[in-house]
């Protein structure tokens, strides 16, 4: 009798689940046919300067091929591997699943799957990776259907087209050019057992992350196929002794990935990441591959020539460096270097590291002198001065970088050997409020501080925004905010965005290349000399910060404005005189020699209203040290060996001529007052310390 009820119990339990099976469970399955319009999520196409695809942002990064073309040994290996008896069963493999009872139980742990290929499928296509009973039943319930509908060949070339294989590579020729570099259908044996082992647990057996893992589980891969009569076990053994035969670390560097995660996280906070990642957009950026490609190399040459010769290396600390080029004429950016490595550092030092320019900062300063009435030619003195800080009675004693003092110093003298005391004293004078708004209309959004180290480039910018700025004054004065797209489609082609040049006036054309000839003496007598062997007209900037900490180089050509910045992310001394002469100029002078090549030399025109008028640096005026400066029509001072009849009075004073007018003599004093007392200098720097305590280097 207990026999009895406990038969009719189970028969009654196998009953009501053969019921549950076939008339319930299927009301809950996904169809099958899916398989027959499925398509994967289509991820953003984007595009470099001359419209060719660059790369595709996805969610997973998946290349449909047909079963024909993936090679029989890949095919052999992940059957011995994942189902051995693919082709013979009808979905469900009940020996596998005894067969995994069987050593699941002996082991006391789960070290083996049942689960068929075609299971497999079901579960990536259609179910959630949980591992409850029902889902196990569903999956078995679909794997029926799908055996039912489609042949073993397209159950295979879906599976080997859908599984994934780690490192975002989702089916074979994915995986394949990941790994190898090449595609699926020119890989070799032991390359087929590599891929046909991830699949299981393809974080764990990474042969990136964990190469000695992935040699374990290949060497298992080649015994299966051995035991599947698809290998001999002497070629087996061979190929078990090989390396991986990975893409070596330089390869799998692709070229522009600063630039894509910017473009990436631009479109993100516009459209939203699953607009970007499943939408299917085209976006067509400003990227240049060429000068892409050129300068990633000119950075890292450069950045491994200063580890080479500095002595203050630290053990896993490397100095760090960035390059942007932007097109002046349209903003364009046209290549843009964040570090070294991507993947040895994703944090991008062009647009999210905000350091010291040093005297890069300079031009702005001189901008505004122009505009208070001084001329390249006018003079200050170059003196000891100090300055009184707050109540406490500290001074700050600016100096210049070589220790010296040159006494009257034209400032085209002073811009080009960067004298520190001059551009102090001109700041002084002309006041800090005028220099803040002139770099805001040269597109600097960054915080400024107000206090006379402003001069000296105290206050922390990025390398975008400062190349930016310099790109106006090549753009005859007209500034363009930076861009990286140049327009942006959907999926069915309509425009979404188009970039338009709208460029503002920072300053009149003439005020411009009157900076522009100042900041070309920069290259052919003063700390950017190393420049001149580009044989071409160039406008440039040296800056370096105390403790040679920062190194900056930022310089332009009618056509190409490039900002070069060295430095170590948690700012420290570079080795001492590593100034931005000796570290940044060479490599921008190797980038930009590539991208300019023989390309026909272009000088900057000349507006109608300037004039070059020969000066003498020397105070005597007698000629001995004539240099051509430029001047706005009408602010010009007689040639040199020529004295006017009476000196000019300085502007601003009764009289006197007022700011665009002739100017000669000693330096103008300010149209409006310094923005600040001595007394409050400190307002944002409260202790001497935290004021530039050494010379800010050239």
């Amino acid at each position: 009798m207990v026999v009895g009820l406990g038969t009719l119990i189970l028969a009654s339990a196998a009953g009501v689940a053969a019921l549950w099976a076939f008339t319930i469970l299927p009301r809950s399955l996904p169809s099958v046919t899916a398989l027959e319009t499925f398509q994967p999520l289509q991820g953003t196409k984007v595009y470099d300067d001359n419209d060719e695809l660059l790369t595709e942002l996805h969610v997973e990064r998946r290349i449909f091929v047909p079963l024909a073309h993936i090679p029989q040994t890949l095919r052999d290996a992940v059957i011995a591997t994942e189902d051995r008896r693919f082709y013979s069963h009808f979905g469900v493999d009940p020996i596998g699943v005894a067969r995994a009872v069987y050593q699941n139980y002996r082991r006391g742990r789960i070290v083996e799957g049942g689960s068929t290929i075609t299971q497999q499928l079901t579960k990536v296509l259609f179910l959630t990776p949980d591992k409850s009973l029902e889902r196990k039943m569903k999956e078995a319930a679909l794997a029926l259907e799908l055996e039912r509908r489609y042949s073993k060949d397209r159950i295979l070339e879906m599976y080997l087209n859908q599984v994934y294989f780690g490192n975002g590579a989702y089916g074979v020729e994915a995986a394949s050019r990941t790994y190898f570099g090449k595609s699926v259908n020119e890989i070799s044996v032991k390359d087929a057992a590599l891929l046909a082992g991830l699949p299981r647990a393809p974080s764990t057996y990474s042969p990136f992350d964990h190469p000695e893992a992935a040699k374990r589980r290949r060497e298992v891969v080649l015994r299966r196929l051995v035991e599947y009569g698809a290998l001999k076990d002497p070629d087996a053994k061979k190929l078990v002794r090989t390396d991986l035969g990975l893409i070596p670390p330089e390869r799998r560097r692709t070229t522009g990935q600063y630039f894509l995660e910017f473009v990436q996280q631009t479109l993100e906070a516009k459209y939203g990441a699953d607009m970007v990642f499943k939408g299917g957009l085209n976006v067509y950026t400003t990227l240049n591959p060429t000068m892409q490609l050129v300068a990633e190399q000119s950075l890292r040459d450069g950045l491994k020539a200063l580890e080479g010769r500095s002595k203050a290396a630290r053990p896993g600390e490397h100095p760090e460096g960035a390059i942007v080029t932007i097109e002046p004429q349209t903003g364009y950016v046209r290549a843009m270097v964040g570090g070294y490595d991507f993947f040895r550092s994703e944090f991008n030092r062009a647009v999210q590291a905000r350091r010291q320019p040093g005297s890069a900062f300079k031009p702005f300063v001189y901008v505004a002198a122009l505009e208070s009435g001084f001329t390249p030619a006018s003079r200050v003195e170059d003196a000891p001065v100090s300055y009184a800080i707050g109540s406490s009675g500290q001074t700050w004693k600016p100096e210049n970088y070589d220790r010296k003092f040159r006494g009257p110093t034209t400032l085209q003298q002073a811009i080009e050997e960067s004298v520190n005391v001059v551009t102090v004293k001109l700041q002084e004078q002309i006041g800090l409020s005028r220099t803040v708004r002139v770099a805001r209309r040269f597109g600097i959004t960054s915080p400024l501080d107000v206090n006379l180290s402003l001069a000296l480039g105290t206050s922390d910018l990025t390398l975008l925004e400062l190349t930016s700025a310099y790109a106006a004054l090549a753009n005859q004065g007209a500034w363009l905010p930076p861009t990286t797209i140049r327009y942006v489609t959907d999926a069915q082609g309509k425009l979404l965005e188009e970039h338009v040049a709208e460029p503002k006036e920072a300053v009149p054309p003439e005020t411009a290349y009157v900076i522009t000839h100042m900041l070309r003496g920069v290259v052919e007598r003063g700390t950017g000399q190393a420049a001149k062997v580009l044989n071409r007209p160039i406008a440039a900037k040296t800056g370096t910060t105390n403790d040679y900490s920062n190194a900056w180089f930022v310089g332009y050509t009618p056509r190409v404005a490039t900002g070069v910045w060295v430095g170590y992310d948690r700012p420290r001394s570079l080795g001492k005189d590593e100034t931005g002469s000796r570290v940044a100029v060479p490599i921008w002078v190797s980038y930009m020699g590539k991208v300019l090549g023989d390309s026909p030399r272009e000088d900057f025109a000349v507006p109608d209203k300037v004039v070059l008028v020969p000066v003498d640096l020397d105070p005597s005026n007698e000629c001995v040290r004539v240099v051509t400066m430029a001047f706005v029509r009408g602010t010009e001072p007689p040639a040199c060996g020529r004295r006017p009849a009476i000196p000019a009075p300085v502007p601003g004073t009764p009289g006197g001529p007022q700011a665009g007018q002739p100017t000669t003599g000693t330096a103008p004093s300010s149209a409006e007052p310094p923005a600040l007392p001595r007394e409050a200098l400190s307002l944002s720097r409260p202790a001497a310390a935290a004021w530039p305590s050494d010379a800010q280097g050239p």
